[in-house]
C-alpha cells in the first residue's frame, strides 16, 4: 500500500521563539534538519502508526555528478545486491510544475519536500529488503536528516526487539555509491543523453510506438549543463564529503567504461559489506576471520610452506611429489575436459597428516583445487561362534577431489 508523506497534517513545529503552523510552512525555506525531519516523521507516524514504521533492511544510496551514470549502473547494483525492485529516484519524486521548473534551471528542489515524500515511499512493501535511492542526499540538511533516519529506525529496532513485532524492524544496513566524473565528461555524457532522448523521441512521434522520455533542459545548453555540474560541485559534493564522517565509503571513480566502472562499485560493495552487520551478530561473529583479508597474503604463505617442505622436510616431500605425479596426474589427464578428477587412495604415506598439508600445497600451487576426505570402513575380519562377536579391522581410504579449469570443446 502507497502511504504518502503527507496523508496527515504536521503538527506545528517551534523555530526560536516562533511558532511555525503547517499551512504557513510551504511558503518558507526551513534549513533546519531537525524542524524538517521531526515535522516528517510525525505526520508519517500519525498517518501509519508506530508499530507500521517498517524502514528497508537495506538502503543503497547513489549519488554522482550529472552525467556519471547513476542509471547506466542501478540495475547492476541491484543484481549485484540480490534486490528485485525499481529504485527510488528522488527527482522523479518531485513532479510538481514548482519542482519541474526549478530542476529545469539547474537548481534543485527544498529539503522538505524531498524529506516527506521520501520517508512516506520508504515504507511501501516491495522495498523491505532493499532499496536504491537514486540522488539522495544532495544536501547537508538532507545528510542530517538521513543521520536522524537512522537513529529513529535504530531506536524503533530496540523498542520492538524483544516483542512479537521485532522481526519487522531489522537493522537496516546502508551502503553509498557516489559515481564521480570531471566537468568535461560530464558536460559531454549530459549533452550525448539529450542528443539520444531528442533522436528516440523525434522516432516514437513518428512511428507512434513507444513512450516519450522526459526531455531535461539542461541536456540541451552547454551553460545550463555546466551550471548543473557546478551546482553538484558547490553543494552535493560538499554534502556527500560531510556523510564521509558518519558512514564508510569512497568515492568511485566513474571515468573508465562500463565494464570498468563496474568492477569500482563492486569492490566498493565488497569492502561496505564487511560493515553491515548488526552490533550484536558482530560480536559474535568477529572471532571468524574475513576471507578476503585471508586471501591478502594466501600465495606468499603458501610459497613459504613449499620451500620449508624442501628443506626441513626434503624426503617426504620428494615421496609426495612422485605418489601425485605417478597416480594422480594420469587421471588428472583423463578428466581434463570436465575439469573434475575424484581419486579414492588407501596410500599409507597420506597417514601422515604433514603429508595431506604438503598435497593440498602442491596442487594449489600448480593451479589445482584440491578437497582430501578420509573415509573410515569397517571390515569384518574374524566371527566368534561362541559369543556372536565380529572382530573389524579399520580400513581408511582417502578420497581426493581435484578440480581445475576444463577443457572448452567448441561444438559446430
Amino acid at each position: 500500500m502507497d502511504i504518502p508523506a503527507t496523508q496527515a497534517a504536521p503538527s506545528p513545529v517551534t523555530a526560536g521563539n516562533a511558532t511555525i503552523s503547517p499551512s504557513r510552512m510551504p511558503d518558507l525555506e526551513i534549513k533546519d534538519a531537525h524542524l524538517i525531519f521531526n515535522s516528517a516523521w510525525s505526520a508519517l507516524e500519525a498517518s501509519v502508526g508506530r508499530e507500521n514504521l517498517r524502514f528497508p533492511k537495506e538502503i543503497i544510496l547513489l549519488g554522482g555528478a550529472p552525467g556519471s551514470g547513476k542509471g547506466t549502473n542501478t540495475h547492476f547494483i541491484l543484481k549485484a545486491r540480490g534486490l528485485t525492485c525499481e529504485p527510488i529516484v528522488v527527482s522523479a519524486l518531485l513532479d510538481t510544475p514548482e519542482a519541474k521548473k526549478i530542476k529545469d534551471a539547474g537548481s534543485m528542489v527544498g529539503d522538505r519536500e524531498v524529506i516527506g515524500l521520501l520517508l512516506g515511499r520508504l515504507l511501501q512493501p516491495q522495498f523491505r529488503d532493499g532499496v536504491i535511492l537514486d540522488g539522495f542526499p544532495r544536501t547537508k540538511v538532507q545528510v542530517e536528516c538521513l543521520k536522524l533516519l537512522v537513529e529513529r529506525i535504530q531506536a524503533l529496532r530496540s523498542e520492538f526487539y524483544n516483542t512479537p513485532l521485532g522481526i519487522h524492524f531489522r537493522q537496516t544496513t546502508i551502503h553509498i555509491m557516489v559515481l564521480f566524473v570531471d566537468e568535461k565528461t560530464s558536460v559531454e555524457r549530459q549533452l550525448k543523453r539529450g542528443r539520444e532522448i531528442q533522436a528516440y523521441n523525434a522516432e516514437v512521434r513518428r512511428t507512434g510506438v513507444g513512450e516519450l522520455q522526459e526531455e531535461r533542459a539542461t541536456d540541451y545548453d552547454t551553460a545550463l549543463a555546466q551550471r548543473r555540474y557546478r551546482v553538484f560541485k558547490e553543494q552535493t559534493w560538499e554534502a556527500l564529503q560531510s556523510l564521509k564522517e558518519i558512514f564508510h565509503y569512497h568515492f568511485i571513480n566513474a571515468q573508465g567504461d562500463v565494464r570498468e566502472v563496474e568492477r569500482n562499485i563492486l569492490g566498493e560493495l565488497q569492502y561496505q559489506s564487511t560493515l553491515e552487520l548488526d552490533s550484536r551478530t558482530h560480536d559474535i561473529l568477529r572471532v571468524v576471520p574475513v576471507a578476503s583479508e585471508i586471501i591478502v597474503h594466501a600465495r606468499q604463505e603458501m610459497v613459504k610452506r613449499l620451500d620449508a617442505y624442501a628443506v626441513e622436510h626434503a624426503d617426504l616431500f620428494a615421496k609426495v611429489v612422485t605418489f601425485i605425479d605417478k597416480k594422480i596426474v594420469p587421471i588428472i589427464l583423463r578428466h581434463a575436459i570436465s575439469g573434475v578428477a575424484l581419486v579414492n587412495t588407501e596410500e599409507p604415506l597420506l597417514d601422515d597428516p604433514l603429508s595431506l598439508a604438503m598435497l593440498i600445497d602442491i596442487f594449489s600451487e600448480r593451479g589445482f583445487h584440491a578437497v582430501v576426505d578420509i573415509h573410515r570402513i569397517e571390515v569384518p575380519e574374524k566371527f566368534d561362534l561362541t559369543t556372536g562377536c565380529i572382530k573389524c579391522r579399520v580400513k581408511k581410504v582417502f578420497r581426493i577431489q581435484i578440480r581445475f579449469q576444463g577443457s572448452e570443446i567448441r561444438r559446430g
